[in-house]
């Protein structure tokens, strides 16, 4: 405890958070710099740090310790760039294998859904007696994506904004520390990649994470990761709808994933258009090599955008239903992966 205490008062807070904006801007300078290195020649070495796992944990520091800097703008490029990155990432991407891998996870991915759902109505309902609202929203989160998931089904069920705001932290939370650790369990493991790409897309909340931590794996991994988690990410329509019966809303907009068909159509374009040439095959392979790199720029905004108010606003219960929930899933798709 004393050495803690001395590392807190050898960082001189009130100087960081006085200058988190020129330190954020220098925290995106480097990292976008040393990311871009890859593309000359003998430099490959010195941007293979940049990794993200890395740039998500720059990202978090930098929120803790210097609070957040730009937080409309963090919020906004994040949403976007991940987009745009997801999309560049089907440039890399074949059509007839991404849907094989699709197909195999269908059927896990539905009794899921399902499941976590239920599940989830038992822990925090039941045992944890977490609000209603808060309890679904985290619910929903961890089914299917995330904070995607939550934004889409909270207007619908009419949720807080305190609601919302619990709910999305405590998928944060979680999310961050999934980046981290799944790479690591899949090698202790020793997971195929396929393995760990099915594992990842199910078990991690949200896109940017299983993205994260498929590239981190592995080629094939990222491949199988980012196609089941996006086939995964349409049930965000049905669930919106059944939210709406289920809690009698009426009149509220459902939000569509709409990037997630340009992300098919950049697999498409890919497999029928780009590949026939070496040409397009060399303008595929680099589109989707800068969608990692915006990829990895993205963690460093999704991590800059934790504020320590929201990890106060989530409480104990909601985040011991988040764990409990993510924990079930977890174990559950392991042991599919493994015994069927």
């Amino acid at each position: 405890m004393a050495s803690t205490r001395a590392l807190a008062k050898s960082i001189n807070m009130p100087f960081l958070q006085n200058n988190n904006k020129i330190i954020y801007v220098s925290l995106l300078i480097i990292l976008s710099v040393f990311l871009f290195l890859d593309y000359i020649p003998g430099m490959h070495a010195y941007a293979a740090w940049v990794t993200p796992p890395v740039a998500l944990f720059l990202g978090l520091a930098f929120a803790l310790l210097c609070g957040q800097a730009h937080p409309k703008f963090n919020k906004k490029t994040s949403k976007y760039l991940l987009q745009y990155s997801v999309v560049g990432l089907g440039f890399g991407m074949n059509l007839q294998a991404s849907l094989a891998s699709g197909r195999e996870g269908m059927e896990f991915t539905i009794i899921s859904v399902v499941g976590t759902l239920l599940i989830g109505w038992v822990i925090g309902r039941k045992f944890l007696k977490v609000d209603r609202d808060t309890s679904y929203l985290i619910s929903s989160g961890t089914a299917i994506c995330g904070g995607s998931a939550i934004a889409a089904v909270g207007p619908v069920l009419k949720a807080k904004d305190s609601e919302m705001s619990v709910a999305l932290g405590t998928i944060f939370i979680l999310n961050a520390i999934a980046l981290f650790i799944f790479p690591m369990i899949g090698h202790a493991l020793n997971m195929s990649q396929h393995e760990f790409g099915t594992w990842a897309a199910i078990a991690i909340h949200d896109t940017s994470s299983v993205v994260g931590a498929g590239a981190a794996y592995g080629e094939e991994a990222l491949r199988v990761a980012t196609t089941i988690k996006l086939t995964r990410a349409l049930w965000i329509i049905p669930l919106a709808i059944a939210t709406s019966f289920i809690f009698k809303s009426k009149g509220q907009k459902i939000s569509i994933p709409w990037f997630i068909f340009f992300f098919v159509l950049a697999m498409v374009v890919n497999t029928y258009v780009l590949n026939l040439s070496e040409t397009g095959a060399l303008i595929g392979a680099g589109i989707n090599s800068i969608a990692r790199k915006t990829l990895t720029i993205t963690l460093f905004f999704i991590g800059a955008s934790l504020s320590r108010d929201v990890l106060k606003a989530v409480g104990i219960k909601p985040l011991v239903q988040g764990i409990l929930l993510w924990v079930v899933i977890s174990c559950s798709t392991l042991a599919y992966i493994y015994w069927f």
